[in-house]
């Protein structure tokens, strides 16, 4: 967790901030602990761990998680479904550097 000593309520609309507990991620995503572990192992999310060491779940990474859920649900295996998912995210990171630049190239040549 954070180790700012910031209330939680000022964490609210921090999708990262690690608000879940496995129960509550699992209960949320209507899958078992059993599930999110598995995708912790595949390396798609790392929880944090609290100071008892309990895993913690952002609003991040329960979407990434849902995601795996939707994809496993269709007959994917897990460690496929994680693998997808890094992709997805990759070629999003991708085309997000892509018009990034297009951009500043645009800036650029409009200033010549």
């Amino acid at each position: 967790m954070p180790a700012d000593n910031a209330p939680a309520a000022g964490n609210l609309d921090d999708d990262d901030y690690p608000a879940y507990t496995m129960g509550r991620a699992a209960d949320v995503l209507g899958t078992t602990p059993a599930f999110l572990r598995a995708i912790g192992e595949a390396e798609l999310i790392a929880p944090l761990r609290s100071e008892g060491g309990h895993r913690r779940y952002s609003r991040r990474q329960l979407r990434i998680a849902a995601r795996a859920r939707e994809l496993v649900d269709q007959g994917t295996p897990i460690e496929a479904a994680c693998r997808i998912i890094s992709l997805e995210e990759q070629l999003d990171d991708a085309l997000r550097r892509n018009r990034d630049m297009r951009r500043r190239l645009g800036e650029h040549v409009a200033d010549i």
